[in-house]
This record gives C-alpha cells, structure tokens and sequence, in this order.
C-alpha cells in the first residue's frame, strides 16, 4: 500500500501551508465553507498558495455552493481540484468537471450507507471521498466502520476520511480494496482547527511512504 495518495484537508495558516508543503502530499485541501472552523477565510491571499509545490494538487473544499461560487473562487485561489461535500448532484458534479477542475466527490458514511446511491455519480467525478457521516460535513475526528468499504463494487477510485490518526495509520495500510487510492487526514493531526501538527504528519508521512 505504498503507493497510496495522501491528502492533507483544512490548510489556513501561510507557514504552516508552506511546511505541510514541504512535506510534499498528493492533495492539500483548502475549505471554502464558512461555518467550518477551517474556513480559509478572506485573509487568506492569494500569494499565499504560491508556496504550495507546484506538484501538489490544490483542492477547493465547498458545501452546497452555487456552481458560479465553485467555479470562481477555485479559479482565483488557482485550484486544480474541486471537492463537493454537501448535496450535490451529479449534473453538478459534471459542470464542475466540464470547468476543467479534477472532481472529488464526497459522501459521509454510516452503518445505513446504501452504495447504490453512488451509481449516477460514477461517470460525473474523477474521485469519491467516503467520510464519517456527521452533521458538520466533515472533520469530525471520527471513523465509520471501514468493514463497510466491502459493500463499494465500482470501478471508480475512492479516497478514506474520518478519523484517521496515527493510531489506527496500522488499520489504514491493511485495507485491502482495488479501488483504495488515498487517504485525507485532518482533525487528528492538529494543534488546533487549521494549524497541522508537522512531528505527527512527519511520522505519519515516513510510515505511509516507506
């Protein structure tokens, strides 16, 4: 499992943007969801992504947005992937695609997950993102039961969120699933809503990259 992508979610903080960078993740993800504490706000500039690594793939993380909204603050802020986190449907998805931007779209999962209802999504999106179903639309700090990742049968690949820390990394790297691409990590490794902690990522990154 090696070759596993991995996505750090929820940047605000230009030195710490700069140092996860360093890092060199896959993804780095950027909300644009006022009510989330890690809403990158309007103090956020532009210049500021320029320290992202021009490898990385800068994803704009929105909740039920207007397709104007999405399409124009990622293009300002220079996103090249797009992540849709509320009710989105898939002819949204597609115009979002159709923009130009790498689409992730996520669904929150419960024991009551029904998989089907992925079905006409699957040729609208580049990705799927399976996270814990909570009310806040993401970043809760829990996990589902990944048992559940037996019942996904499409072709599509998948991203793993919710939850994941360095004490169940372990877990993480024994599932065994052809469409596994990724993980997105958050919650568990900050200081503080939008502040990372680099020794945990660091230690998270050695073990996933070895």
């Amino acid at each position: 499992m090696s070759d596993l992508k991995i996505k750090v979610c929820g940047m605000k903080i230009p030195e710490n943007i700069k140092a996860v960078s360093d890092l060199k993740p896959n993804l780095m993800g950027f909300i644009f969801y006022p009510p989330s504490k890690r809403f990158i706000g309007l103090e956020l500039e532009r210049n500021h992504l320029n320290a992202v690594d021009k490898e990385i793939i800068k994803t704009a993380v929105f909740v039920n947005a207007t397709i104007d909204e999405v399409i124009e603050f990622a293009k300002v802020y220079g996103m090249q992937a797009i992540q849709l986190q509320g009710s989105e449907s898939p002819e949204f998805c597609q115009q979002v695609k159709d923009a130009g931007f790498f689409t992730i779209k996520a669904f929150g999962v419960d024991d009551a997950f029904d998989f089907s209802i992925l079905n006409p999504y699957q040729n609208n999106v580049d990705l799927f993102l399976f996270d814990t179903k909570t009310e806040q639309h993401g970043g809760s700090g829990r996990t589902f039961r990944w048992q559940l990742l037996e019942n996904y049968q499409l072709e599509k690949p998948f991203m793993l969120s919710g939850g994941i820390s360095l004490e169940n990394l372990d877990e993480v790297l024994t599932l065994n699933h052809p469409q596994f691409y990724g993980i997105d990590i958050n919650s568990k490794f900050e200081i503080e809503p939008g502040l990372k902690d680099m020794e945990k990522l660091e230690t998270a990154f050695k073990k996933l990259k070895r």
